[in-house]
């Protein structure tokens, strides 16, 4: 968008500097100049480029033919627009525009006196110059595509990491259980009817304390037995374990910042449930909105034992955003939870953050 800003500035002074300096007709060249500038904009739209480039080519030849005493601005003008093409039209169409633009300058020079030769010699110096920025652009373009299908391979490979290493954990976990069922509370549970016999033989308290003891002991076992073989589900933790999977199977890269104490705050399963999603309704409105690939997630703790989140991404177009269903489905979560969620933009990022109470 920066860049935009400065190409459109620079677009703008040149044609300011016709007006002022070689227009014969200056309220018409002010309605060339808007005329043109509404073309310019609609580029950062990136649709129907050549068009565009050749209306705007068009535009500029045309009122310098017409309404200019002298073409040397018009003629920068036109290799200016050039260049910027340079920077956007694909490779196959390009070439195709810088010999009409040549051509075009070639007429300004015919047009003006004694400067034919100096003119042609300009533009086949242009002319190479602009191919070789082309040229530079092209590959920058390869390059990123080569790092898009790069990180597509590491995000499988991350999703494959965390696979394994999931399913290893499960089973080390799976396997403690079992050995827990198939030892302690096999003997356990012998234990419990020995006691009971003897208890029964002897009419003994004591057995039977011991026995309730054993019981205690046998549904602690099987307590402990089941959480293992449960997936971890609750948790600061758990969050930031789904969030590293989901953004292993997207395109984002997110940048994780977890303050100080926030890792002991205490999160039921449902306010565990809850941020995530609200972390993953932000991370897709990144994915299908922004341009950036870069998110920023930060989960801290606030001095009344809440979970403070923040997710920011940037953005290049500022346009004006309502709350659609997921943003908010999302509020409507957070709230049920006596929590607080509020969602801006700037004129460089979108914001979600919000904060959820402990438990």
């Amino acid at each position: 968008m920066k860049i935009f800003s400065l190409r459109f500035s620079v677009f703008a002074i040149f044609w300011v500097l016709i007006i002022v300096l070689d227009s014969i007709n200056i309220p018409l060249s002010i309605i060339f100049f808007a005329v043109s500038l509404a073309m310019y904009f609609f580029l950062s739209l990136r649709r129907a480029l050549l068009l565009l480039y050749i209306m705007l080519s068009a535009v500029i030849c045309g009122h310098g033919y017409l309404w200019t005493d002298d073409y040397s601005l018009s003629l920068l003008l036109l290799l200016f627009i050039t260049t910027d093409a340079a920077m956007t039209l694909p490779e196959k169409i390009f070439p195709y525009y810088l010999t009409m633009n040549i051509g075009l300058s070639v007429l300004f020079g015919m047009f003006t006196k004694g400067w034919l030769l100096e003119i042609i010699a300009i533009s086949l110096l242009f002319t190479f110059l602009v191919l070789k920025l082309s040229r530079m652009n092209d590959e920058r373009r390869e390059q990123r595509d080569i790092y898009d299908q790069l990180l597509g391979e590491y995000r499988k490979l991350k999703r494959m990491n965390l696979a394994a290493e999931q399913n290893a954990r499960l089973e080390e976990r799976t396997k403690i259980a079992r050995d827990l069922h198939d030892s302690v509370g096999h003997q356990l549970t012998a234990l419990i009817m020995k006691l009971e016999t003897l208890a029964i033989e002897t009419k003994q308290s004591e057995y039977n304390i011991l026995k309730q003891m054993a019981s205690e002991s046998l549904e602690e076992t099987r307590q402990a037995v089941k959480a293992l073989k449960t997936d971890e589900n609750e948790g600061i933790a758990t969050v930031i374990h789904l969030i590293r999977k989901l953004e292993a199977e997207s395109h984002l890269l997110v940048q994780f910042t977890i303050r100080q104490g926030v890792l002991s705050v205490p999160l039921s399963n449902e306010k565990s449930v809850i941020l995530y999603r609200v972390i993953q309704e932000a991370l897709t409105n990144a994915m299908r909105h922004a341009q950036s690939r870069e998110v920023h997630v930060t989960l801290g703790k606030s001095a009344v034992e809440e979970v403070s989140f923040e997710i920011a991404n940037t953005i290049q177009h500022v346009k004006p955003f309502e709350y659609g269903f997921g943003l908010s489905n999302m509020e409507k979560r957070v709230e049920e939870i006596d929590g607080f969620l509020d969602v801006y933009q700037t004129d460089e990022k979108f914001v979600v953050k919000g904060t959820i109470p402990g438990s």
